[in-house]
């Protein structure tokens, strides 16, 4: 058997970071690694409004010289609210010539993130936090299709 090139045996590693702060707003973090990169994305939100405040990237290691040009574009980030259009908004910021595909994954699944943190304020219980996010983001998604109240519990299954 011939020898594997780098993308044929090939692992990238995403984390996903939250935290509320003291200030009202949300840390939001993430991290891409993979045998060519190595990028810290952070963008803080506005607790109540979930408005972006700001946003940054660090390219730590890129494959190109020319991808941290793609940090200009986050600047456009500030003012957005975390909701309906994100993912239109998040295509027209990061497509194309100027923008860069792995800041939009990485959006796409950081920022609908501050919506739970928002509606699990003040919820320490693990359970309850559950059951507040489910009814709280019913409508949208497949798993938060209808509210707990309206939905019978599963067979078999993890009831709530």
């Amino acid at each position: 058997m011939s020898q594997l090139n780098a993308m044929e045996n090939f692992r990238r590693d995403v984390s996903y970071h939250l935290l509320r702060q003291e200030d009202g707003t949300i840390l939001l973090s993430a991290t891409l690694n993979d045998r060519f990169h190595d990028i810290l994305l952070e963008v803080v939100v506005n607790a109540e409004s979930l408005m972006v405040n700001s946003a940054s990237v660090e390219f730590r290691k890129a494959p190109s010289p020319d991808c941290p040009t793609a940090a200009i574009r986050l600047k456009q980030l500030a003012g957005t609210v975390i909701g309906r259009g994100l993912n239109r908004k998040l295509m027209e910021l990061f497509s194309g010539n100027q923008g860069c595909g792995n800041l939009r994954a990485l959006l796409v699944g950081l920022l609908p993130l501050a919506m739970n943190v928002k509606a699990s304020a003040g919820i320490t219980e693990e359970q309850e936090l559950l059951e507040t996010i489910h009814n709280r983001l019913a409508g949208s998604c497949a798993g938060y299709a209808t509210p707990l109240s309206l939905k019978p519990p599963p067979a078999g299954g993890r009831g709530w």
